[in-house]
This record gives C-alpha cells, structure tokens and sequence, in this order.
C-alpha cells in the first residue's frame, strides 16, 4: 500500500508539472531571463522574491530590513514580503548563481503545480474521484484571475486555499491534535505567501468549523473547540513574527486602508464577464471599464452549477450532501463581499475583523468564488463520471476542454535589459548608499524605480531610490529636490543622506541628456568617475560641494 501510493503521488506531481508547463508555455524555455518585468509590480516581484532568498541566507536578523528608501529600516514592511514565495526561491536562487529571475520564475511554476495538487487532493477527498479532481484542480490553478496576475507572485501564491479546506475537512472527519497542528502550519504558510488570502483562508476555515460542527454534530464537544483552538494558537505564533514590522509600521505613520480605498478596487457585474483566456478576449470589447478579471471559466461556471444538483440526495458527492451546501455558501458569500462596502457584507467585516485594516482591493475575494465553483464542478464530473462506462477517458477530456478555455496566449513575457556593466564594478566596491538618476519625482512615475531595484540585485548595497505599495512621506517630500540633481540643493540632500555612489543613465533623460550632460561638468571635481558603459556611468562621490 505505501508503495501505491508513492507512485500515485509521483504521477500526480508528473501530471501536474507537465500541466503547468503547457499552460504557462512559454514560460519554461526562457525561465532564465523572461518574465513580465515591463510594469513596475513585475520588476517589484523578482526583486522582493530575490531579497528575501538572498537575506534569508546571508543575513536573516535584518530580513525586512530591504535595501531601498534608504535610511528607512524594515522597508520590507512597506507592501507584501512575499516571505513563503522567498523561501522557496532559496535553493533556486543560490543553486543558479544568484539570478533572480531564475528564482523567481521558478517559484512562479511552483506556485501553480502546487495549486494543481492541493485542488486536487481537496476535491479527491471529498468526491473519491480522480478525474473529478483533476478537473477541478485544472479549473481553479489555471482561472482567468490567476492568469492575469502573472506580475504579481503574491496573488499567485493561491495553493494554501485548497490545502487549508482540505486540512479543514480531514479535522472534522477526525478531531485530533495532530490534525489540528497541520491546519494550523497550512493557514500561517498561506499567510507568508499572501496576506490577502491568509485573511481569506482563516475566514473560511472559521465559518466553515462553525457550518460542519453543526451540520456533523461536534458542536457541543468541548475537545473539537479546544483543538480548533490550538490550530489558531499555532497559526498565530508563526506569522505573529512576520507580523510585528507592520504593526510598528502602523503604530509609526498610522498606516492602513480606508473604506473609499476598498470601493475603489470592488468588484462589478462587469468583472465576473472579464477573462483573461484567449478564447474569451472577443468579449472584453463589450465589458469596458472592468476593476478586476474575475470570470470562472465557462467549464467551472456550468459545471460548478450543475455541482449544485448535489443539493439533490441521490446525487450528493460520497462525502456527504452537506458540502454541497457549504461550496454553495462559500460562492455566494465571496461574490457578496466581493462587491465592496456599497454591498454590505464587506463593510461589516471591516468594522468586524481587525486585519481588513490592511486590504483595500474586495474584488479579490472573487478567487474564493472561483475555488467554490471549481470544487461544485468537481462534484459534477464526479456524479457523471459514475454513470458513464468510462470515467478516466470523461475526465481526461473535461481537463483538456478545461486547459483549452483558459489557455492564455500571448504571455506577455519580456526580455529585461541586461545590466550595465557599471553594475558589476559597483558590486566590488567597498559598501555605500546608492543614488541613481534619473531620480522620478511624479507619483504617476514612482515605479521606475523598480527599474534600479531589479539592477540592485547584483550587488545589493542600499539605495535611495525605492517603491512600494506605501511610499515614506519623507520619500514623497525630498524626491522634487534630489530629482535636480545635480545642482547645491540636491548635493546637500545626498551627503545628509550619506550617499557614496551615484549612478547617472543618460539614456532614461531623453532629449535632456545634453542638459545633463552640460550640468555635470561643473561638478567634475566632486564626482570621481569608476565607469562608464555606453550610456551608464557610475560615480564616487570624493568630496562635497560648497553648501548652498
């Protein structure tokens, strides 16, 4: 029996890799340098993935101490530390030589075989059926919603959702210690790779030990509640770690989101129409503007309802009838709050729950909706597959017909610029603060300077420049002088901020690069030249000119 089910899960994994390759393809040949770095949140995710593999080795007491905005500390505090995706990243990133698209493509495959398994496991334990969950795994890892955010590694950190419920129902089945622990691991893992769903993944995992101690009769044993108890306690003490920069954070600039932010990034009727797949773009003409890509698939929309007639006793999954009824709730509930503040159910939870603090998009919660639809139509496939003469060829066709509605193509992968060669010099040097200029002033313009980071993970030394999801107001008040550069104000700002090396790319002025080029020559004396490479020079300030 061991032996069966080692090479069971083996052909799963198989599956599941082979799945993820041709779903993202092209993505595997070009793993080494491709992505979708043309936004500033692509180049973001490849840095914040590459930071924390690399400090998380070479220095994990000042982990969140990320180096930009310097002199801020703890500025990985400043958006998602996308610390589960940097964790997995660390063999990938030290094993290639340190290259940070390597890791973080890598981590990006993973997070979708991942989804794959834990969909699956999760819908082959409540409906015994291998072909139903492989749809269903195909079906949630691959939604349009997922696709869409390939810039973004946080959202697509989504395989803790049907590892959390899976943990979930295996403790309802049986209420031990044991099983209690491993839910509590799986939601705080959840939580390190994505806020926003470890918010979501403790959510459900609350309403639904309240829905299955009724509907299952723990409702009045003590020890059910006492071992829910330890879950949560063991959850807590594994992110509470991670967690104390952002409440010295919100303690320091009183940072946190706003009801009119989260209406903002609510979901519409629109949204649910929107797709990220090739086969449904000719639809996008008629659903402008949308906030979110939130449409299931049309296998997971008809089948996930055709799930419903579970509702009907002799077509309940073998699991129990009451399933059907908690993924029907769970889809209901995240279209509700998926709508914002203006529908009601997410201005509750807001007032009600202490952590909506720090979420300001609902539309996300239109995932959730997604993996409830995805694992009705799990219990379909599953009540179909048991009247048909053959059920392995129904599920191997449905996974294809699933694959082909919500292949994506183009990818919209890029090619980065190689880094300048100044890069490697400024590698070698002796430690000190970078300044790179251009240096964005404009707040439309802030995620440029993602660009300088993306260049900062090969030599790592601490820069000025910087972006995030929350911009310093002290960043946001010396940007305009620093940005006139180089003239006495913005001198004086560089050596109270006691920056050592200067960076200057004359190709990212423009038709000002002349200018430039004209107002550097007044401070030859100032700035010692260590190289220059085409367009790019790197400059060591040696001495400070006269205060203005």
């Amino acid at each position: 029996m061991p032996r069966e089910r080692a090479i069971e899960a083996s052909l799963i994994l198989i599956a599941a890799c082979v799945l993820t390759l041709v779903m993202t393809w092209p993505f595997a040949p070009r793993i080494l340098t491709a992505g979708r770095t043309d936004s500033g949140d692509g180049r973001y995710s490849v840095w914040n993935v590459a930071w924390v593999a690399h400090q998380v080795v070479a220095d994990p007491r000042h982990l969140y101490d990320a180096n930009i905005f310097y002199p801020h500390r703890g500025a990985l505090s400043f958006s998602e530390p996308n610390i589960g995706a940097g964790l997995l990243a660390v063999p990938f990133y030290w094993a290639s030589g340190k290259n940070p698209h390597f890791a973080h493509n890598a981590v990006l495959l993973l997070a979708f075989v991942l989804a794959l398994i834990g969909t699956f496991a999760l819908v082959r334990h409540l409906s015994g059926h291998r072909g139903a969950a492989a749809v269903a795994a195909a079906a949630f890892a691959f939604c349009p919603y997922v696709m869409s955010h390939l810039p973004h590694i946080q959202l697509l950190m989504t395989a803790g959702l049907p590892f959390s419920l899976l943990a979930m129902h295996r403790y309802v089945a049986r209420p031990s210690i044991g099983r209690a622990l491993a839910l509590g691991a799986i939601l705080a893992a959840q939580a390190l790779s994505c806020g926003y769903y470890g918010i979501y993944a403790g959510l459900l995992i609350a309403f639904g030990l309240v829905f299955y101690s009724v509907s299952r009769g723990h409702w009045r044993d003590w020890r059910f509640w006492a071992n829910a108890g330890i879950a949560a306690a063991v959850s807590l003490a594994i992110v509470l770690p991670f967690f104390l920069p952002y409440i010295a954070l919100n303690r320091d600039t009183g940072f946190s989101r706003s009801l009119d932010d989260a209406r903002r990034l609510a979901a519409t009727v629109r949204s649910y129409g929107v797709s990220s797949a090739w086969a449904h773009t000719w639809a996008l003409r008629w659903l402008r503007p949308w906030t979110e890509v939130l449409y299931p698939g049309t296998i997971a929309l008809v089948l996930g309802f055709a799930g419903l007639w579970g509702l009907r006793r002799r077509h309940a999954p073998a699991s129990g009838r009451d399933h059907v009824v908690w993924y029907a709730l769970v889809v209901a509930l995240a279209c509700w709050a998926s709508f914002g503040p203006s529908a009601g159910l997410y201005a509750w939870m807001f007032a009600t729950v202490p952590a909506f603090g720090w979420l300001s998009a609902p539309a996300r919660f239109g995932l959730i909706a997604v993996l409830g639809l995805a694992v009705l139509a799990g219990f379909a496939v599953s009540a179909w597959a048991s009247r048909s003469r053959r059920p392995a060829m129904l599920g191997a066709v449905l996974v294809l017909v699933t694959g082909a509605d919500l292949f994506v193509s183009p990818l919209g992968l890029v090619d980065p610029p190689a880094h300048s060669p100044v890069y490697a010099t400024l590698a070698a040097m002796p430690d000190g603060v970078v300044a790179e200029f251009p240096f964005y002033y404009k707040r439309p313009d802030f995620h440029l300077h993602t660009r300088y980071m993306l260049s900062s993970t090969s030599h790592w030394k601490r820069l000025v420049n910087g972006y995030s999801d929350n911009i310093p107001m002290d960043f946001r008040e010396m940007v305009t002088t620093i940005a006139e550069f180089p003239d006495p104000g913005s001198f004086a700002l560089l050596q109270k901020l006691g920056v050592r090396y200067v960076v200057v790319h004359l190709d990212l002025y423009g038709d000002a690069a002349g200018t430039m080029t004209r107002l550097l020559r007044p401070y030859a004396g100032y700035l010692r030249p260590l190289q220059a490479a085409g367009p790019v020079t790197l400059y060591e300030i040696v001495r400070w000119p006269p205060a203005p």
